[in-house]
């Protein structure tokens, strides 16, 4: 009678993967298609006691640039605990297309016993040769993941430079439709009152508040795997980056450039440059907040007629006595050979600048230029609370009965107060002068804080020429009507 010996059954996990990438015209490019091959290739070891486990590890979607893949990670949990003793592969990178994480899962399949078989390239890691020839054909898989890598990045520059979407998550106010941002007006109506609430002089933290008391928040999106994400309050930094995004005034980033997209801007481009503007004035001297401890009326508000750059304000000391003057930054920065001359004292010129605002209910055609300016600017208020109103109410009615959020209800009065405070009338010069009649007296009176509050709401932006020492004065048409508000007793 003669002896057999018993073959140790070995246990057998087939591993497939298939990236997105990856064209539809590839051979066995369909997970069944690596699994049906696999499981053949098993079945002709037999004799040697392999056999394959029901249970599949299978990443459909996932890229072999890293090992964050569900089906990848159960199988290494499954070495770990001892339930496996060969895995098997349609091809090398199926498992893996860098290098250098593949070095580490050999190194894990060494420790744990396991053997790593590649079907196509016919190959075991049980041999000298086959970690060879391993090694080899990993180096031109990396390589090849690469190239693929540096063909996706070019073919999105192409496309972006032809303002079209290359994917990512979109920013608040638009959806993707074939490629292509498409406005989406209920978004587009909150984007547009962030950016109306930051000109009106508001902080960014004090736009926060205003924001997060209204209930807005950031764009609610979902992965390419269904998982919900963002939808959550606002902060200074979403704000900020939001504010600053050039896709709003129609714009799309290509590497360092901007190109024309093909998209609608959602505010328009002076808007999006004052913002900017404002942006900028605020972070060279902390925000509004910061104290004015030299007494510049006029700090951040002053631009040089002959290169367009701010004038900052600066003194000297001679004899005791301290001179103040506003300086083309330009100038102070790089020598006057490059703004020669932009320098102008500081309290004849805050002087005559304040003789021209305290004048203000004087000017009948200013006047009359602010009454329209301040009647567009409450047309577009009155349209944008109705559209928030609306979608207040349409939200409400879809809650169940009984079951209405109270932030939702008050919300909705708020908003019913607010049109009611903004009326369907037309702003009246004659209003206007009456109200800012009583302006003039009360400014000997006010402390240099009101002061600088009330130039800051008024002023937009001053422009000194120094050739011909002529003064420019760009004023707010709804900080105007603020203050008729206030000197009415109104606001």
């Amino acid at each position: 009678m003669i002896a057999r010996a018993q073959i140790q059954q070995r246990r057998v996990a087939v591993y497939t993967r298939k990236s997105v990438t990856e064209g539809l015209q590839q051979e066995f490019n369909s997970l069944d298609a690596q699994r049906e091959a696999c499981e053949a290739y098993v079945r002709s070891q037999q004799g040697e006691g392999w056999v394959a486990l029901d249970a599949r590890y299978d990443d459909g979607g996932f890229s072999g640039a890293t090992t964050d893949r569900p089906g990848f990670q159960r199988l290494l949990e499954d070495i770990e605990h001892g339930r496996l003793d060969v895995v098997v592969v349609y091809k090398i990178d199926r498992l893996s297309r860098s290098l250098r994480d593949f070095a580490k899962l050999i190194d894990f399949f060494e420790r744990h016993q396991v053997t790593f078989v590649s079907v196509t390239q016919q190959f075991s890691t049980a041999t000298s040769m086959g970690r060879l020839t391993l090694n080899i054909l990993m180096s031109f898989a990396e390589f090849e993941r690469e190239v693929i890598g540096e063909r996706i990045r070019d073919k999105k520059r192409a496309t972006r430079a032809r303002g079209l979407w290359t994917g990512g998550r979109p920013p608040l106010g638009y959806s993707v439709v074939d490629k292509k941002l498409v406005v989406d007006e209920d978004e587009a109506a909150q984007v547009r009152e962030s950016f109306r609430l930051y000109l009106q002089g508001s902080s960014l933290r004090e736009v926060v508040a205003e924001l997060r008391r209204r209930g807005w928040r950031s764009k609610t999106y979902a992965s390419r795997h269904g998982r919900p994400s963002g939808g959550r309050p606002f902060s200074k930094t979403t704000l900020d980056a939001m504010l600053r995004n050039p896709t709003y005034r129609g714009m799309l980033r290509c590497g360092d450039d901007l190109v024309r997209g093909a998209h609608e801007p959602i505010v328009d481009a002076e808007t999006f440059e004052a913002v900017q503007a404002r942006l900028r004035q605020n972070a060279s001297h902390g925000g509004a907040a910061t104290k004015n401890r030299t007494g510049a009326l006029l700090r951040g508000l002053v631009r040089c007629g002959r290169c367009g750059s701010p004038m900052l304000h600066t003194f000297s000391t001679k004899q005791g006595r301290r001179f103040r003057y506003y300086v083309c930054s330009r100038a102070h920065n790089e020598g006057t050979s490059a703004c020669p001359g932009a320098r102008v004292a500081a309290g004849k010129f805050e002087k005559f600048v304040v003789q021209q605002v305290r004048a203000i209910g004087a000017d009948e055609a200013l006047l009359a230029r602010t009454a329209s300016a301040a009647e567009r600017l409450a047309d577009e208020q009155r349209e944008q609370l109705r559209g928030e109103f609306a979608r207040v109410e349409r939200r409400l009615r879809r809650q169940p009965d009984g079951e209405r959020e109270e932030d939702l209800e008050r919300r909705a009065g708020e908003l019913r107060d607010e049109l009611d405070r903004v009326g369907e009338g037309v702003v009246d010069p004659v209003k206007l002068r009456t109200a800012l009649a009583g302006f003039d007296p009360i400014w000997e009176q006010l402390f240099p804080a009101e002061r600088e509050r009330i130039l800051r709401l008024l002023v937009e932006q001053i422009t000194y020429q120094p050739d011909g020492g002529e003064v420019e004065i760009a004023l707010r048409p709804c900080g105007i009507t603020t203050l008729a508000a206030e000197a009415e007793g109104v606001a």
